[in-house]
């Protein structure tokens, strides 16, 4: 959520940065600072009337001593007016208050001064690429090897649940649990503590994240109790430190979780939706820092580097790409995209997204650390997959196969107990 200080004292850059997401915040930030000099103005008067309201109480009290008790019912008729006033100058503060944090919920976070330009995916920046593209005649594509090979039903899935909820079976499951436990292993070594956190969450854990109310038609609502299962376990996780103040020496705090996750993916379709490339249900780790504001950047390098460090060990082929504007998240500051490539599918697979969020989560979190001073300031969040498995998967059984069967990434096969698929 962004600081009401900083539309009130830059609406203009704030409307600047926003149209480089392609939103315009033009509307919206009029009507807030309208709601704002209300809200201050309201106040202002409350306060008066407070003041006036405390100094005829005192006076009540000096009259009765004096024994005016006719001045002094008089007095006491005027306090119960003030009291009156007092209530609905107060309900009107409310009013606007709450009109306001709603038009600000609406306003997606700034991004940095080192985002591009642009609207689509095919305006982003790569920076970064690495593996060898594999070498591959009549490959098939992972829907026809999770077939041929028996290790996952899609067909099954739809039996039990619905399309996106696929059935990992035998080898299939192995590998799944292989990929879970060497990504957390991966994680831990480098400092990151492990959790385990719940797979719903409430309304107020959504709101603190900013999934609700951007996203709210994404993810799966349980009506009855107004949970909502999570897309991720960056919504837990990083709501374990919502109305904390963090002690700077305990800061960075670096978390990673695994869980499963839960998307609608509401109007996706063709060849995006086939097999493993998008699914409603799938399994991700997770990584989560909180940091101080001027570290979150090295940070986020340090996040990539990691993320990197794994993508490469896998043996895959892969392009780091900083988003452009128009492609990022509703709650980014800064977010860079990792893609595997797809041998047989002939396309790059986004596996995981590293982003920085400065104080835009930590604002709605009320996220805060004690500066040198003992006082309170808006820590820095970020989170990265680490990886989401689905397409990791997919991009393994596809650029491993070989003739005879699929080969396991040298570095699964501790995990796995099998170094071939057959």
């Amino acid at each position: 959520m962004l600081n009401i200080k900083l539309l009130r004292d830059n609406p203009a850059f704030v409307a600047e940065r926003l149209a480089v997401k392609n939103f315009d915040a033009k509307e919206i930030v009029e009507k807030v600072l309208d709601l704002d000099v209300k809200r201050r103005n309201s106040q202002t008067e409350a306060d008066s009337v407070m003041a006036e309201q405390n100094s005829i109480s005192r006076e009540v009290g000096k009259l009765m001593k004096e024994g005016n008790k006719a001045e002094a019912d008089i007095a006491k008729e005027r306090v119960a007016q003030l009291k009156e006033i007092s209530k609905e100058l107060e309900a009107k503060m409310e009013e606007y208050s709450n009109e306001l944090n709603e038009l600000i919920l609406l306003l997606p976070n700034l991004p940095h001064t080192s985002v591009p330009s642009g609207k689509t995916p095919e305006d982003n920046v790569v920076v970064r690429e690495g593996g060898v593209m594999p070498k591959l005649e009549n490959g098939i594509p992972h829907w026809d090897i999770a077939k041929k090979y028996d290790i996952i039903d899609f067909d099954l899935g739809v039996k039990l649940t619905g399309a996106g909820f696929p059935v990992y079976k035998g080898k299939g499951a192995k590998i799944q649990r292989a990929l879970i436990s060497y990504f957390l292993d991966m994680n831990t070594e480098a400092g990151y503590t492990e959790v385990q956190p719940p797979l719903m969450v409430n309304e107020a854990s959504g709101y603190g994240t900013g999934q609700l109310p951007d996203k709210g038609e994404q993810m799966y609502h349980v009506g009855l109790d107004n949970f909502y299962l999570i897309p991720t376990a960056e919504v837990p996780v990083t709501n374990i430190y919502r109305d904390v103040i963090l002690p700077a020496n305990e800061m960075p705090v670096k978390v990673t979780a695994y869980t499963p996750c839960f998307r609608r993916e509401a109007g996706s379709y063709g060849k995006d939706v086939r097999g493993l490339n998008r699914l409603h249900q799938f399994d991700k780790v997770e990584i989560v820092q909180v940091c101080h504001p001027d570290k979150s950047y090295e940070a986020l390098e340090q996040m990539v580097s990691h993320v990197e460090s794994i993508v490469s060990a896998l043996g895959l082929p892969y392009r780091i790409l900083k988003l452009c504007g128009g492609d990022m998240s509703f709650t980014s500051a800064l977010t860079y995209d990792f893609e595997v490539y797809s041998a047989a599918q002939g396309r790059w697979l986004e596996v995981s997204s590293v982003s920085n969020f400065e104080t835009f989560q930590s604002n709605r979190l009320k996220l805060r650390y004690k500066d040198e001073n003992g006082k309170p300031q808006l820590a820095h969040t970020l989170n990265g997959s680490s990886l989401a498995l689905p397409r990791i998967l997919a991009a393994i059984l596809e650029n491993y196969q070989k003739a005879d069967g699929i080969e396991v990434p040298e570095v699964l096969k501790p995990y796995t107990g099998f170094s071939k698929i057959d």
